[in-house]
């Protein structure tokens, strides 16, 4: 047990304070909402209730969102363009490991079975992650643009307006700043990253250089 805790801490690390604010997130919308929903004179809902309302959906979902899209075009961008000097970009001029040919590599037992499988298996494996996180994206998009639809039409019926379809609802501007909001949030964080990762260190991090290495040093 110790050493699975070890060997995979980062990753259950993330997904318990995931879930520690996902479940924080759900009741202070809730009593939010139910605020809201007492100012406007109308029924209260319970915790389970409010899981299914479109508010949840739209804002859970408009955050995913913008954080999938970040880090589909953060692979995407990494493996093109270099910043020099940088623990987030690959060494300019020089080649990577990240850029060896799957096909000239010596295959072993513990190779990824897409890769010795061969073919278009082992094509869809070489941009396997960047495709895991559009799809994502895709799949949160669709699901913000539902949820806000039904958020946006029950706004829009409280003032005597006719509800809009979730293909009308992608036409406003509401749908839009929603989306953009949150998007360039995103991207302001890889470029601050990007760029303070040249000149600036934490010891031990995966995401900084050795904390005596010189600033012009690409790399991890």
């Amino acid at each position: 047990m110790r050493r699975a805790l070890k060997n995979n801490g980062l990753l259950l690390a993330n997904l318990a304070l995931f879930l520690m604010f996902l479940v924080g997130m759900a009741l202070t919308g809730w009593n939010t909402y139910n605020e809201d929903q007492a100012a406007h004179g109308e029924a209260l809902v319970g915790l389970w209730g409010y899981l299914g309302t479109g508010a949840f959906m739209e804002a859970v979902f408009e955050n995913w969102e913008s954080e999938f899209l970040q880090m589909a075009m953060y692979v995407v961008l990494t493996a093109w363009l270099f910043q020099r000097g940088s623990a987030e970009s690959k060494p300019v001029g020089t080649a990577a490991a990240q850029d060896q040919n799957p096909r000239s590599a010596e295959v072993t037992a513990q190779t990824p079975w897409p890769v010795r499988r061969g073919g278009w298996v082992r094509a869809l494996y070489e941009h396997s992650l960047s495709a895991l996180f559009f799809i994502l994206f895709a799949a949160s998009f669709a699901l913000h643009a539902l949820g806000g639809a039904e958020e946006y039409s029950s706004e829009q019926l409280a003032h005597g307006q006719p509800a809009v379809t979730v293909w009308e609802y992608l036409g406003t501007s509401q749908f839009w700043f929603e989306s953009f909001q949150n998007w360039q949030s995103e991207f302001l964080a890889v470029a601050v990253i990007v760029g303070g990762s040249v000149f600036l260190r934490e010891r031990g991090s995966a995401e900084s250089k050795p904390v005596a290495e010189p600033h012009y040093s690409t790399g991890a």
